[in-house]
């Protein structure tokens, strides 16, 4: 049971020393109790009440890492059931499956396309995370070959090493070095000895259960040996199973504290079709349901962009906007006769109209009013938008200093404020752009200098 900020703060040194960054031991405890910061910032706390407290706080889903540095891969640390409720902490995992069944040139295919696909939407890098590494051959040799050769091809790929033996799992782990991979393929027959590797390799094991209360059967087994970190596979490889184990796991977690299902789950869409779009629509009900990582077996760019865009949705923070950073923005090297542009700072909105210009090749400065984060429309509805606000923005961010002409382009939907920010910056020329991003690059180009 989660201990309140008061529980906490007994446990505490009560020094207020702030070298935690904060001011007092009795708000470093309530933050630590609403899972804003954890214990161990604390430099005077006992090794005890870290334990204590850290084992009280944990979310119903163990957070798991893999990986090293920058690279480093998180799964789990969930805490509610709906996105709504609260949020959805680290996002779901996509890995690629190799295998050392698998041509060399197959396998090169593969982690170049893994090395590939990388886009950037409103800011957000979206790109695979994982390389499932299969000892298809129960060959240690081919497996630890195949397992250097993804770490050749990949720095920044996280791993997930599989094999029904636990002797190949430990020689791949050993070339695996500081890249702790997740070691997948315990079960009740080898648990003692997949516990024991993990321990000595200090990382995840997966768990490959043939049906839900197996999965049940090997976690406890696993955790009564002292294992801590773990994923889970339910053994389902179908999508009803898939979906429905995935929803009690979470249910058995979050709401029944069930620790054994308290895990993030790892599922295999390669498994379930191979046909590549329904592997695609598979994945992204997975995504949608709680899935902590999901392997495919390729990656194919008309198929990963749609699951990461999902992906980013379902694990954007609900209840904090999207925003960029209030400033002028300097697009194409503009000077002191470019065109002057304002929109808001909701960050959808900041990256189509800024794509929109460098798309059309015309130096322009982009004011970004801070609107706290709502899109044009909305803030000008709130009072965020006005332009009293606008005014006050203009005449205080040195875009002055930075141009010689007065002209000021606005979103075509704020055409009615025009009289009034005429009012409020009378040295400037208000003129109305186009509704539409797309139209941008067009209006840009027949854009002249008020005389």
């Amino acid at each position: 049971m989660a201990l309140t900020g008061i529980q906490i703060l007994k446990m505490l040194p009560k020094k207020n020393c702030g070298e935690c960054s904060i001011p007092t031991c009795l708000a470093f405890a309530m933050k630590v109790a609403a899972g804003q910061v954890e214990i161990a910032d604390c430099p005077y706390a006992t090794e005890e009440a870290i334990a204590t407290i850290g084992e009280a706080s944990a979310p119903p889903i163990r957070t798991i890492k893999v990986g090293t540095g920058d690279d480093t891969f998180t799964a789990g640390g969930e805490t509610c059931m709906y996105r709504h409720d609260k949020r959805f902490e680290n996002q779901t995992g996509i890995a690629v499956l190799v295998t050392t069944e698998q041509s060399d040139a197959d396998v090169e295919g593969r982690i170049a396309r893994f090395n590939k696909f990388e886009y950037e939407r409103v800011g957000v890098i979206m790109k695979a995370d994982l390389i499932a590494i299969k000892d298809a051959k129960n060959d240690e040799a081919s497996f630890t070959a195949l397992t250097q050769k993804v770490l050749d091809g990949s720095a920044r790929a996280a791993i997930i090493l599989m094999s029904e033996s636990v002797a190949n799992l430990a020689a791949a782990a050993k070339v695996c070095g500081a890249r702790t991979p997740i070691l997948y393929g315990a079960t009740l027959d080898n648990a003692d000895e997949m516990a024991k590797l993990g321990e000595e390799c200090k990382t995840a094991v997966g768990v490959a259960g043939s049906n839900l209360d197996n999965c049940v059967e090997v976690s406890e087994k696993l955790l009564a040996a002292g294992l801590k970190d773990l994923v889970i596979d339910t053994g389902a490889r179908t999508l009803r199973a898939a979906f429905e184990d995935n929803v009690v796991a979470r249910r058995a977690a979050v709401t029944a504290k069930f620790k054994p299902l308290g895990f993030p789950t790892i599922t295999f869409p390669c498994e379930i079709s191979d046909d590549p779009m329904m592997e695609a629509m598979v994945a992204s009900v997975l995504i949608a349901k709680y899935a902590g990582i999901i392997v495919l077996s390729d990656i194919q760019g008309d198929l990963i962009f749609p699951l990461f865009l999902e992906r980013m949705n379902i694990f954007t923070d609900p209840q904090r906007p999207m925003v960029v950073t209030e400033d002028i923005y300097p697009l194409t090297g503009p000077d002191e006769n470019s065109p002057v542009v304002i929109t808001c700072n909701f960050s959808l909105t900041y990256f189509i109209v800024s794509g929109e210009i460098e798309g059309s090749k015309v130096p322009t400065w982009l004011l970004i009013k801070d609107t706290e984060g709502l899109s044009v429309l909305t803030a000008w509805a709130a009072g965020k938008f006005g332009a009293d606000l606008i005014a006050q923005f203009i005449n205080k961010n040195g875009i002055l200093e930075k141009v010689k002409h007065r002209d000021l382009i606005i979103p075509g939907y704020l055409a009615s404020m025009k009289g009034e920010l005429e009012e409020e910056l009378p040295d400037w020329t208000i003129i109305i752009g186009p509704r539409e991003a797309g139209h941008l690059p067009a209006f840009l180009k027949e854009w002249k200098p008020s005389a």
